[in-house]
């Protein structure tokens, strides 16, 4: 089912497997948005709706690119967590600054096939597949890096939650004695 959404109030959610470049008859750039249990068409660049989605949730794609900097030290092609506390982490197939870049969820990979022609097939949780026009390798790099850099923010959120827990406990523990 394919539902053009023009509405600025559609939103990224964690059920949101990929944000990939369309473009229409008239060679005009939006976004072909796949959920779980639906797609729509957008009228919007895939960067600028993953842009939009980062604004959302309180910071820009450029803020959370300079994030995954200062985290991870990737400067190219940075992975992002649209939202870190929903799992919402997305990576591009090309530079952001490109017409023909797409974002896929890490989250909703099964699996990556090695197709013809640089071309990468993915498969998503739910049985879903598309090909993109990006090599295999570079694919797996994105899968790699994505998955290094959300251990690592979620390292750190965790090590934050656990000692915000341990100041509040300690008073807590020292009247109990």
């Amino acid at each position: 089912m394919l539902n053009e959404i023009n509405s600025p109030s559609y939103e990224i959610t964690p059920l949101t497997m990929a944000v990939l470049v369309y473009h229409d008859k008239k060679g005009k750039i939006g976004a072909w948005v796949l959920e779980e249990k639906e797609e729509y068409y957008i009228d919007i660049p895939p960067s600028k709706f993953i842009d939009q989605a980062c604004k959302y949730y309180g910071a820009s794609l450029k803020g959370r690119q300079e994030g995954t900097r200062n985290i991870y030290g990737i400067t190219h092609k940075a992975p992002i967590s649209i939202d870190p506390s929903s799992g919402m982490y997305f990576f591009p197939t090309a530079s952001p600054v490109n017409s023909n870049c797409s974002w896929i969820a890490h989250s909703h990979i099964k699996h990556v096939n090695q197709l013809k022609n640089k071309e990468t097939e993915v498969i998503f949780r739910n049985g879903r597949k598309v090909s993109l026009q990006v090599s295999y390798g570079s694919i797996m790099n994105q899968i790699q890096r994505t998955a290094q850099y959300r251990y690592l923010l979620d390292n750190r959120l965790n090590y934050s939650k656990t000692q915000l827990a341990d100041r509040v406990a300690e008073p807590f523990l020292k009247f109990l004695e």
